[in-house]
């Protein structure tokens, strides 16, 4: 059985992807146990003495003034959940739903939040047996953490609310029930609070769609070199020498795939050949690619550096015996990491969208016929697919908006700076499955392209990925339901077979961001 032991300090991006889509089971390590114990027993202690201590023995927000007695701090953690579950929209698919819940593990596992043991087990066995709370996506400010989405987790941990089980949505404490995990009785003190405050939404959002925004990378690089054979694209632009001189990690290793890909073929040209130079987006893709990759890079050190974090509030130092009240659950590093991602990915479907273009305009096309399609006027070929493309790149600038720069006042003005960072991390992926049909809708235009063209032989690279998009569509010779052939290669690319099928006929992995060594440059 695949398992992830949960220490606080080495999840990774890899992790969050096989718990949360390929069904890996959680287990607490012992060292998180006994942080968790130690932590846990400093929470009584304060209660036991009446400490005033924000969230253990006072009120929330604007609230925190409030004192709480002993007896109340019961009731104060289940009506922090019932009163925060305000999140609207519709909910998050079950793969986020399972990394939120993952990250909260890790983070309340380091032991700084004063959690009992058995409701941080009760997290674990929800997601052990696959209980995935009704988590609505709308609804967080992204300080103080994600609270709304995050109290609707909850919700289910003490029978509340609704909860998907075996694929239908359910009362919670009947999906509790059936999976065999028992509901939480209460809430204690700093319980509700330690649950909920932290960045763990936008985290999981953000961290789903940035390990899928690598695998869009690479198939960037596949569907270039596709539109490149199509186009008899010029090799020179991608030669060593010229990325060298500029060291960008991501554009260096950009031109070096390309090379490998395109390994052997007899499509392509070299400058002088039949023209001295290709247009930017082809010529410059190294340096556009590149420049993405670099920025999902720093996305991605952001992540691994957050999913490890302590991003609750108060925070306690066991070993001090203290308790501070900061500012961790603030999501300002994941907001502008997530609007950088959203912005890196709207590039890649800007410059795919423009490759489109060539390939369907007789103008542009070196000689194919225009739209794809050889008997024009009967047929439309491929006209409206640049018209989808068009489309969703546009759209794709609106979304690209930063959200992080946007703030907005709440509880009576004490949280007066908030950081949108969910907002950010929605929009993120909202860009990335825009950017994934437009490559689809590259990869069907280039294979079209490559048979008008009259194909010859391809790279290395270029071969595998062709007859992967042969094995799943067809040369359109007349006008068909053009929506089912671009689904087909979303479908593809989704299942990672091209980049899968390059890279077992190459040997080798695409590069994203690997070192260059100083003495290559």
């Amino acid at each position: 059985m695949n398992k992830i032991i949960i220490d606080g300090r080495d999840l990774t991006i890899e992790d969050v992807v096989n718990v949360s889509r390929n069904g890996y089971k959680v287990e607490l390590g012992e060292e998180a146990l006994k942080k968790v114990k130690v932590a846990r027993a400093l929470v009584d202690k304060f209660v036991d003495e009446q400490k005033v201590v924000y969230g253990i023995t006072t009120g929330f927000g604007k609230f925190s003034d409030v004192t709480i007695s002993k007896e109340e701090t019961h009731n104060l953690q289940r009506n922090l959940i019932i009163s925060h579950a305000c999140g609207v929209g519709k909910p998050f698919e079950e793969d986020i739903v399972r990394a939120i819940m993952l990250l909260r593990v890790n983070n309340l596992s380091k032991g700084y939040s004063g959690v009992r043991i058995e409701t941080l087990n009760t997290l674990v066995n929800m997601l052990n047996n696959n209980v995935c709370p009704v988590i609505p996506e709308k609804g967080s400010l992204g300080a103080s953490g994600d609270l709304a989405p995050l109290s609707h987790m909850v919700l289910t941990m003490i029978g509340e609310g609704e909860a998907f089980y075996e694929g239908q949505k359910i009362p919670s404490a009947e999906a509790m029930k059936l999976a065999g995990v028992d509901v939480l009785p209460e809430l204690s003190s700093k319980e509700g609070l330690a649950l909920i405050n932290g960045t763990q939404v936008m985290t999981a959002v953000g961290a789903l769609t940035t390990y899928d925004a690598m695998n869009l990378l690479k198939l960037s690089d596949v569907a270039l070199s596709l539109t490149m054979e199509s186009l008899n694209g010029i090799t020179c632009a991608m030669d060593e020498r010229v990325h060298l001189v500029r060291a960008h990690r991501g554009q260096i290793n950009t031109a070096r795939n390309i090379l490998e890909i395109l390994n052997g073929s007899e499509m392509t040209t070299k400058q002088g050949d039949l023209r001295v130079q290709d247009a930017y987006s082809i010529r410059c893709s190294p340096q556009i690619h590149g420049a993405s990759k670099d920025a999902i890079e720093y996305v991605k050190n952001k992540i691994n550096i957050e999913i490890n974090s302590v991003t609750d509030n108060p925070i306690i130092f066991p070993e001090q015996e203290d308790v501070i009240s900061g500012g961790n659950f603030h999501g300002q590093p994941m907001a502008l990491s997530f609007d950088f991602l959203g912005i890196a990915l709207s590039e890649i479907a800007n410059i795919s969208e423009r490759r489109l273009e060539r390939l369907v305009n007789p103008a542009l096309s070196n000689g194919l016929p225009a739209f794809l399609t050889k008997n024009g006027g009967v047929n439309s070929g491929f006209m409206i697919v640049q018209y989808s493309a068009a489309s969703l790149v546009s759209e794709n600038k609106v979304l690209a908006h930063p959200a992080s720069v946007d703030s907005i006042p709440s509880s009576a003005n004490q949280e007066d700076h908030v950081s949108m960072g969910t907002i950010a991390a929605r929009k993120a992926k909202e860009i990335m499955e825009n950017t994934r049909n437009v490559l689809a809708m590259e990869l069907l235009a280039a294979a079209q392209a490559i048979d008008l063209r009259g194909k010859k032989k391809l790279g290395v690279g270029t071969d595998a990925a062709y007859n992967v998009i042969r094995n799943h569509t067809k040369f359109i010779d007349e006008d068909l339901v053009m929506y089912k052939e671009i689904n087909k290669c979303e479908d593809i690319i989704k299942e990672n077979l091209v980049v899968q099928a390059v890279e077992k006929a190459l040997n080798s992995e695409l590069l994203i961001n690997e070192e260059v060594a100083l003495s290559e440059i």
